[in-house]
């Protein structure tokens, strides 16, 4: 047996390098539709009791705060629950680098005790659909939660936050 002479060498494949907001790994999101809607630089944060934080697990209603927690989309059926939000951050890059393109929070209801919550499924579905479309929807957190976001955004990374889009900076200054 001789090895084929004429066979041209493959080129070596260069790893793109992934933005990374989203602490999921270097996968790209795999689940029911993949391909259509590119969930890998879509992060999901917290904000529970004014503190805000990066919860990957929020993607698959998993956040630390809704594991346990049977929903309704009845606010009456959680009269003791505390405010929360998921906000959808998006992150782009641009020829001068990465920056946050969209954000978009929706609020939550739980009450850990009952092991309670409220949510309205459907509004997060089309809130984390206009962060992908790099919108900006902000409108239902208080001054304290968009202090929280706005800390997160900047120590995670100042540099993206300095080159995100003057209307994310106005309406987190609020």
């Amino acid at each position: 047996m001789t090895e084929d002479k004429n066979q041209s060498a493959q080129p070596e494949k260069k790893e793109k390098k992934n933005l990374a907001l989203n602490v999921v790994g270097n996968k790209k999101h795999k689940g029911f539709g993949a391909g259509s809607i590119d969930l890998s630089d879509v992060a999901c944060v917290m904000i529970d009791q004014g503190v805000a934080y990066i919860d990957v697990g929020a993607m698959h209603a998993k956040s630390k705060i809704e594991r346990g927690i049977k929903f309704t989309p009845n606010k009456e059926d959680t009269p003791n629950g505390r405010p929360c939000w998921i906000v959808w951050v998006a992150v782009e890059r641009s020829e001068e680098g990465a920056y946050y393109a969209g954000a978009t929070s929706c609020e939550m209801l739980i009450d850990s005790e009952a092991r309670r919550g409220w949510k309205i499924l459907a509004d997060h579905v089309n809130r984390l659909d206009a962060a992908i479309k790099r919108r900006f929807m902000l409108d239902n957190i208080g001054p304290e939660e968009k202090a929280a976001l706005r800390k997160l955004l900047m120590e995670h990374n100042i540099e993206w936050w300095d080159r995100s889009p003057e209307e994310l900076k106005s309406l987190l200054a609020e």
